[in-house]
């Protein structure tokens, strides 16, 4: 592993991560060679298989940041921002360090950080015996517990949490180095007596408490703290733990709560779980007492399901449990019809074997199913013959294209949008423009496809903000690990879209970029 300079530069880093790419693309075999052994994309691959993958710049630096040690550029890039900061005391430090380690309002915990910042600086949590539970010090809790029973029971505050709080949020506790000190450190504290009902408050979200079980089976997804948990007499039913216990592959966590009495109906775990393609939680919560035909936000959960695109699977096992193959979401739509919409065609041709409705195809609902499977010869033929049908589509007819865009079906939103679709209707989650959900997404390609075509950085979404809105939430909170989000601005401005005021939070590189823009600008 190469080693970075004491006070590591971006703008070197960039520069080695261009020339890295330049000479791949000039058939070098050295830096071929550096792409196979750190890019996993590359693993693997001969020289020739390598050169002909198309390398980006963000394959460039994806491979660079590992050469360094880090997972990701971004990792990498937030790492040296913080080295390159003003000189910081050690108080300022450990706040940094907390963040990294327990995560703070949007901003998710970086564990390798974390890690890598304990290791430059060993003292960083001696004055706070209950970080040492953070970073798995059995022996220090040992003793500190032997010396004052009472500690283990010490409560949290917004600026300090408590032992067992340390120990359960600790986002170390994904680092083979630190989990099982953690949990061995959450045992003892059990053992001692700590609470397990005590909740976390954190003070971006101070009405919404957060429970240890929480930290351990919705966060951390770690199921030997969460079996530690429920044994010490955690609440399955805390509202949070197992409606983000689906969210990881790994269904472990989510059997766990639900044998320990964890409720599926009213809790959206069911919902949740479809929201990502994890068909052995789907089929878990099924079993034990999920609802197939629950009400929900996008109606029942098998139109949620084909809302998401969903696998056949996943469709099959809602069929399974009882789903009612003519159930409509929140707009009415059947899941039938809401399948075509979709582009799942073999989605749609099993509900019709189940007995779906399936109803006349009228020419706007053919029209629209060719471009939703990115059939572009099929839905021009129908607009050939109808030249005004998308003038007389519905309004709920219009919302496929940012449903779609949502979803990352590029190739059918370009279709859409060269047909001359509506490009500022609103849909999806955020009941933003397809632009708004390209950006949400940090699909830099497709944001800028949309801006060549018409659309607007002043678009709306539902918390009443333009597409800056969506760019400083989504590059903050990282809605995306592999968004471009610096991607995104560029393409606003290259579009026209004014540089946007200092009131806006957005990713260091973005905001070093608007920041040279208002510079140069003499503002």
């Amino acid at each position: 592993m190469k080693e970075l300079p004491t006070r590591p530069n971006l703008g070197h880093l960039k520069k080695q991560a261009k020339d890295l790419l330049a000479a791949c693309r000039r058939f070098d075999r050295t830096a071929l060679a550096r792409m196979r052994t750190s890019l996993p994309a590359a693993a693997g691959r001969s020289d020739e298989a390598i050169a002909a993958m198309d390398l980006r710049l963000h394959d460039a630096q994806s491979c660079l940041a590992r050469d360094y040690g880090f997972p990701s550029w971004t990792l990498l890039k937030d790492y040296v921002d913080a080295k390159a900061m003003p000189s910081e005391g050690d108080e300022a430090l450990l706040r940094r360090w907390m963040t990294w380690t327990f995560g703070a309002g949007y901003h998710n915990a970086k564990p390798a950080l974390s890690a890598r910042m304990l290791g430059e600086h060993p003292r960083l949590v001696a004055d706070l015996p209950a970080l040492a539970c953070a970073v798995g010090d059995v022996a220090r809790v040992r003793v500190t517990i032997a010396h004052d029973a009472a500690w283990a029971r010490t409560r949290g505050t917004p600026d300090l949490p408590s032992p067992l709080q340390c120990a359960c949020f600790s986002a170390l506790i994904g680092l083979p180095a630190f989990a099982q000190g953690i949990r061995d450190c959450a045992a003892l504290l059990l053992a001692a007596g700590a609470d397990v009902g005590d909740p976390l408050i954190d003070p971006a979200f101070p009405n919404e408490p957060l429970s240890v079980l929480y930290a351990a089976a919705g966060r951390n997804h770690d199921a030997a703290l969460t079996r530690l948990l429920l044994q010490a007499g955690a609440n399955p039913d805390d509202g949070e733990s197992l409606y983000h216990a689906t969210e990881v592959a790994d269904p472990e966590c989510v059997r766990l709560l639900l044998e320990a009495g964890a409720r599926v109906t009213g809790s959206n775990a069911l919902f949740r779980s479809l929201d990502f393609e994890h068909p052995r939680t789907t089929r878990l919560l099924l079993a034990h007492g999920g609802d197939a035909n629950e009400a929900g936000p996008l109606g029942s959960p098998l139109t949620h399901a084909i809302r998401r695109r969903r696998s056949l699977q996943v469709v099959r096992l809602l069929l399974d449990a009882g789903a009612d193959p003519a159930s409509r979401n929140a707009m009415g739509v059947g899941a039938y019809r809401l399948a075509l919409r979709m582009g799942l065609s073999e989605t749609a041709g099993l509900l019709r074997e189940h007995g779906a409705p399936v109803g006349g195809d009228d020419a706007a609902e053919t029209f629209i199913a060719a471009c939703a499977r990115a059939d572009r010869a099929a839905a021009f033929a129908v607009l050939a013959q109808h030249p005004g049908l998308i003038g007389a589509m519905s309004v709920e007819q219009l919302h496929v294209l940012p449903d779609l865009a949502a979803e990352g079906c590029d190739d059918a939103v370009r279709i859409m949008v060269e047909a001359g679709w509506p490009i500022a209707v609103r849909g999806g989650d955020i009941r933003g423009s397809a632009l708004n959900h390209a950006v949400f997404r940090g699909d830099s390609v497709l944001a800028g496809f949309l801006l060549a075509h018409g659309a607007s950085y002043d678009e709306r979404h539902t918390y009443n903000d333009n597409v800056y809105g969506t760019l400083g939430f989504a590059s903050t909170a990282v809605t995306n690990p592999q968004g471009d989000w610096l991607g995104c601005a560029k393409a606003l401005i290259e579009s026209g879209a004014p540089i946007p005021g200092v009131d806006y939070a957005f990713a260091e590189d973005v905001a070093q970029y608007f920041a040279g823009l208002r510079s140069a600008a003499g503002g």
